[in-house]
C-alpha cells in the first residue's frame, strides 16, 4: 500500500444466505482526508464498517494498513493496534455512567492496588473534551446529556484511544442545522490533527460541505469514487439509485379544512412554556428549532408519553384528557417517534406483530389475538405502503431503515388514527426511501389527515410544510407561512434573535 493511503481494501466479499452484501470491493482511503460514503439502505455501507472495525470477517479479500496485509481484524486489534474507531447512529454509551467512565469503558485506568483511578480518568477525559473545544464536567452522567453532547462523548472516547481512522455513521442524524455546523468544526479539527475521517451520510448537502472524496455504493457494489469538487448531487443520486430522481418533494394540490387538533397553554417545568397551536385536517404543520428547543418533548406531551403540568388539548372541537398513549390512540392520535429503534419498533418481533401491535381491536376477538386477522391487517398495509420484506413473518430488525419506518406508520394507520405526529420521519433513511416517505405523508394529508412534522432537515421542513412553527428554548418563537418561510428566517427564530 502506498504511503498516501491510511487504509485499503482489496477484493472484499461478504455473503449472507440469499444475498451478497459486499461484492468484490476495492477502496483506498487516503491519509488525513474526509472520505464520504453514500448509498441507499442495503447498499453495503454498514457491512463495510463492520469489517473495518472487526465486528465481522470478510469471506474473501484483504485489508492493508500500516504496510501490513490482513484478512480481517478483531475489534480489539482494530481499535488498539490500528486506531480504527466507529461512531454509530445508535450510540454505544452506558447512560448511568459518567462521561469519563464512558470514555474509558473497557480501557479503565487503575491504581497500583487495582482500584479505578477516577481522578485520572476525569482529568484525561477533560483533556479529550478540551481538544474538541468543549467544556463539560466529566463527572456528569451521560443520561443527562443532550444527543449532541452524547455524540461528542463518543468522539472523545475515540480520541482517548489515539484514533487514526474515525468512521462516522450518519453523525448528523440527531442534530439540527446549528449543531451540524459545530460537528463539522470538530471534524475539520480532527483532520488537522492527522485523523482520517470516513463519513457516511444520506444528506447530500453535507457530503459536499465536508468531504474531500465521495464513494457511492449500490446493491453491495462500489459504483464509483469521485473527488467531491468534481461531481454534483444529481450524479451521486443517479449512481445511488440507478436512475434519476426528478422530484425532491411531491406537489401539494389539496387545501386544509377544519381544525382537528388544538393545543392551548401547554407547559411543563422549564421544558415547555405556554405552548399554543392548532392543526387542520389535510394540513402538514412543520416544527423547526435547534436541538433542545422542546419539539420532541411537545409532541410526546400531546401524545401522553410525557407528562404536562398545565394546558388543554382539544380533538375535533372537544376537550380531551390525554395522560398516556393509550388515551391518545383512543382519540385518533398516532406518534412516529424520533428514535425509531428505541421507541418505534419492537426489534425481535415480526413485521406482522409490529403492525398489529397498536390495532388490538382489529386483530382480536374476546380478548384473544387471531393470527388470521393479524395476517390480513399486516398484508393490507404491507401492500398499501409498499413495505419491502421477504414476508410479514420476517423480524423487523432485518429490514432497512426506510421499511422499518413504513412499518411504524402502518401500525398507526391500522388503528384508524387521523392525527399523525411525525418526529424526524426520514432520519437515517436513504434518498430513494425518503421520496416514498414524502409521497406517503403527502397522500395522508390529501386524505384529510392532520399531520405534524418535526424535522431538523431544512429542505424537508420547507418543502413539506404548509406552515412552520419555530421553537426556541421551550417556547414558540414564531410562525411562518409556506410562502414566507426561508432557511434564514427559521434559523433566526430558532436562535432566539
Amino acid at each position: 500500500m502506498g504511503e498516501s493511503f491510511a487504509l485499503s481494501v482489496r477484493g472484499i466479499v461478504k455473503r449472507y444466505p440469499g444475498v451478497t452484501a459486499l461484492d468484490n470491493i476495492a477502496l483506498d482511503i487516503k491519509k488525513e482526508e474526509i472520505h464520504a460514503i453514500c448509498g441507499e439502505n442495503g447498499a453495503g455501507k454498514s457491512t463495510l464498517i463492520k469489517i473495518l472495525t472487526g465486528a465481522i470477517q470478510p469471506d474473501e479479500g484483504i485489508l492493508e494498513i500500516d504496510g501490513i496485509t490482513r484478512k480481517g481484524f478483531t475489534p480489539h486489534e482494530a481499535m488498539f493496534h490500528y486506531g480504527i474507531a466507529a461512531i454509530y447512529q445508535e450510540f454505544n454509551l452506558v447512560p448511568y455512567l459518567s462521561i469519563a467512565e464512558n470514555i474509558f469503558l473497557g480501557n479503565e485506568l487503575r491504581r497500583k492496588n487495582g482500584l479505578l483511578n477516577i481522578a485520572e480518568m476525569n482529568r484525561r477525559a477533560s483533556e479529550c473534551l478540551e481538544m474538541l473545544g468543549i467544556t463539560l464536567d466529566p463527572r456528569v452522567k451521560v443520561e443527562y446529556l443532550t444527543v449532541a453532547y452524547q455524540q461528542i462523548v463518543e468522539i472523545a472516547k475515540a480520541i482517548s484511544h489515539n484514533v487514526k481512522i474515525l468512521i462516522m455513521d450518519e453523525p448528523s442524524a440527531p442534530l439540527s442545522t446549528h449543531e451540524v455546523e459545530k460537528l463539522f468544526t470538530l471534524i475539520r479539527n480532527l483532520k488537522s490533527r492527522g485523523v482520517t475521517i470516513v463519513y457516511i451520510s444520506h444528506r447530500m448537502s453535507e457530503i459536499f460541505d465536508i468531504s474531500d472524496r465521495v464513494t457511492v455504493f449500490r446493491d453491495g457494489k462500489l459504483i464509483q469514487t469521485f473527488p467531491t469538487r468534481e461531481t454534483d448531487k444529481k450524479t451521486l443520486i443517479r449512481c445511488m439509485v440507478g436512475r434519476e430522481l426528478l422530484e425532491t418533494f411531491p406537489e401539494r394540490t389539496h387545501l386544509p379544512t377544519e381544525t382537528v387538533l388544538q393545543v392551548e397553554h401547554l407547559s411543563r417545568d422549564a421544558i415547555l412554556k405556554d405552548i399554543s397551536f392548532s392543526v387542520r385536517a389535510g394540513e402538514i404543520l412543520g416544527f423547526g428549532g435547534l436541538v433542545g428547543a422542546g419539539r420532541t418533548e411537545l409532541v410526546r406531551a400531546v401524545f401522553g408519553a410525557d407528562r404536562s403540568d398545565s394546558g388543554t388539548v382539544m380533538v375535533k372541537g372537544k376537550q380531551v384528557s390525554i395522560k398516556k398513549p393509550a388515551q391518545a390512540v383512543k382519540y385518533g392520535l398516532g406518534l412516529i417517534p424520533e428514535d425509531r429503534k428505541r421507541h418505534g419498533i419492537i426489534s425481535e418481533l415480526s413485521v406482522k406483530e409490529n403492525i398489529s401491535y397498536s390495532a388490538f381491536h382489529k386483530v382480536s376477538r374476546f380478548g384473544l389475538l387471531l393470527p388470521s386477522l393479524m395476517k390480513k391487517v399486516a398484508e393490507t398495509y404491507r401492500n398499501l405502503l409498499n413495505i419491502v420484506c421477504p414476508g410479514i413473518e420476517k423480524k423487523i430488525k432485518d429490514l432497512s431503515g426506510g421499511n422499518q419506518q413504513k412499518v411504524v406508520l402502518a401500525r398507526w394507520l391500522a388503528t384508524g388514527c387521523d392525527i399523525l405526529l411525525f418526529d424526524e420521519p426520514t432520519r437515517g433513511i436513504d434518498v430513494g426511501a425518503k421520496q416514498e416517505i414524502y409521497r406517503l405523508i403527502n397522500s395522508l394529508a390529501a386524505e384529510g389527515k392532520a399531520l405534524i412534522l418535526i424535522s431538523s432537515e431544512m429542505p424537508e421542513l420547507l418543502g413539506m410544510s404548509d406552515r412552520i412553527i419555530v421553537m426556541h428554548e421551550g417556547q414558540i418563537a414564531g410562525e411562518l407561512s409556506r410562502r414566507e418561510a426561508t432557511q434564514e428566517k427559521i434559523l433566526q427564530l430558532a436562535s432566539g434573535e
